[in-house]
């Protein structure tokens, strides 16, 4: 599967994902202990609108505070469904074509960006699925090729404060290939909030 399908994929299991929020569950902790349910859809849709200007070549200073805030409004399932065609079409030639895009971090190929946009969507559809009950498995194959290609990248990520530490179950010796990869992204896979009462 080339990179622009692989992240057509992943943008779509995160989608799906938030179509199973339901109306009680905005305000639920998630296992990025600094957004709740509602805070991690709205980071994604962001990240969506972001990706059309990067892919075309604009600067982090160009796009500036344009998707700053809450960007859900009244109807978060809605708002998540329109962000992510543009997001997906706009990967598609520039990860063709070898682009260079700008990021924060310095000048980076289209198709490593798409990757890191796939990566995004996959692991936090995880995390949405974790925060309110819905089923935390992943299709096999997008965990596999995301996977294989985060092996490299694991403590770059780490370093530069993307992910947090592996938790203690990266002890417990379990092969299964989703544990892995959520433990290299610093996920607990058996992570359940606590709830008072």
């Amino acid at each position: 599967m080339d990179v622009a399908e692989l992240h057509s994929k992943c943008v779509a299991v995160f989608v799906e994902r938030v179509r199973l929020v339901t109306d009680g569950q905005w305000a639920l902790p998630t296992p990025c202990s600094e957004w709740t349910v509602r805070q991690l859809v709205n980071h994604m849709v962001a990240e969506e609108l972001w990706t059309p200007p990067m892919m075309a070549g604009e600067r982090i200073e160009d796009v500036g505070d344009r998707f700053a805030g809450d960007l859900l409004g009244a109807d978060p399932v809605a708002t998540a469904e329109r962000a992510a065609p543009a997001a997906v079409r706009a990967v598609v030639e520039p990860v063709r074509d070898g682009r260079t895009v700008h990021l924060s971090f310095g000048d980076t190929p289209a198709g490593e960006y798409a990757m890191q946009l796939a990566a995004d969507h996959l692991i936090h559809a995880w995390d949405l699925s974790a925060a309110t009950g819905a089923d935390r498995a992943l299709p096999p194959g997008l965990v596999e090729q995301i996977a294989g290609w985060f092996t490299e990248r694991e403590a770059w990520y780490r370093q530069g404060g993307v992910i947090g530490e592996r938790p203690a179950a990266s002890n417990c010796g379990d092969r299964d290939r989703q544990r892995e990869l959520l433990i290299a992204f610093g996920r607990d896979p058996d992570w359940a909030a606590i709830r008072a009462g």
